[in-house]
């Protein structure tokens, strides 16, 4: 079986990821011991409704998969930019689960967003509250590792993390992100000053992995996807260390596969309605939801042509503020 592509598009899980070649010698890690890939249902958010249909109803361009497969060979985040509602964060839960990296780690991004959110939270009150009750205390019980934190340690599968709306952040977050990607490797210095091994809790789950002298180091480096809408522009140094994949909008054939993907073929006021969606977005910004939304509602309502007409325009306003050319 040929090597290239590992990431197919497909949509059928296979194991393909075990056959992805040695990496560049200036992005191999070796972190252990090695830990193995934990299950979906190991990570209850993982298997959350919402998170199993995206990953099941995505449909890769062939872009996408040429561009997943370089950040998979070359051991660099995926940087993906593109309007609101092109497919962007489903993007790494599709490819997840076709690789079988376990559940996606996800990291929500907002403006009072630091690093050290993403790679633990320690908690010194609980622990001085515990230590009133029982003395010593092991200070591994007030730790969480974050999503980030998680994502580095050293797996024999790659992890998927999804870094959701990196333009939202203060200007600091994305380089300070990028140091971190490039050594593959932090420390927590609670766990340093305390010394020897321990036991820590990590991200989506009560499961304990191993931390020697407080220093984590990746193995496999993981899948990582930033997602950004546009909002702000980075820095050199930071797009250089990613993979760039830029979403469009899709045309009529792709909005008719994502509907089949979603609700089954399209019949003809659905596609009435693909024809609509695409018009209006000529004019303003929509997002492929509000098309889904649109083509549901007025399917289960059983309205009439000029109902379905009049509430579908209601469900499709333009995100940017565009007046609505046809309204009353």
């Amino acid at each position: 079986m040929p090597e290239w592509p590992v990431y197919t598009g497909a949509n059928e899980p296979h194991d393909g990821i075990d056959r992805l070649p040695a990496p560049p010698p200036w992005r191999a890690f070796d972190g252990g011991p090695a830990l193995p890939t934990p299950g979906e249902a190991d990570d209850e958010a993982a298997v959350s409704p919402d998170r199993v249909h995206r990953a099941h109803t995505y449909r890769a361009t062939p872009e996408s998969v040429q561009l997943v497969n370089a950040a998979l060979y070359l051991r660099r985040p995926l940087l993906v930019t593109g309007p609101p509602g092109t497919g962007k964060s489903s993007l790494a839960y599709a490819v997840a689960r076709e690789l079988r990296l376990g559940p996606v780690l996800r990291w929500n991004i907002t403006s009072r967003a630091t690093l050290a959110d993403g790679l633990y939270q320690y908690d010194p009150l609980s622990r001085l509250y515990a230590a009133r009750e029982a003395g010593d205390v092991d200070v591994a019980d007030h730790l969480r590792l974050g999503p980030l934190g998680t994502a580095l340690l050293p797996h024999e599968r790659p992890r998927a993390l999804l870094v959701d709306e990196i333009d939202k952040s203060d200007l600091d977050l994305p380089n300070d992100l990028l140091n971190i990607l490039e050594e593959g490797q932090y420390e927590i210095p609670e766990l340093v000053r305390a010394g020897g091994a321990a036991q820590v809790r990590a991200d989506g789950t009560d499961r304990r992995v191993p931390v020697a002298r407080g220093r984590v180091r990746c193995r496999a480096f993981p899948f990582v996807v930033l997602t950004s809408n546009g909002e702000r522009e980075f820095p050199p140094a930071f797009l250089r260390r990613c993979v760039t994949l830029r979403l469009h909008r899709p045309d009529e054939a792709q909005l008719a596969e994502i509907v089949r993907a979603h609700l089954g073929e399209p019949d003809d006021g659905a596609r009435q309605l693909i024809s609509r969606f695409l018009s209006r977005s000529t004019s303003g910004e929509l997002a492929t939801d509000q098309l889904l939304n649109a083509i549901y509602l007025t399917g289960a309502a059983g309205l009439d042509a000029a109902g379905r007409d009049e509430l579908a325009r209601r469900l499709m306003p333009a995100l940017d503020g565009t007046p609505d050319p046809d309204a009353r």
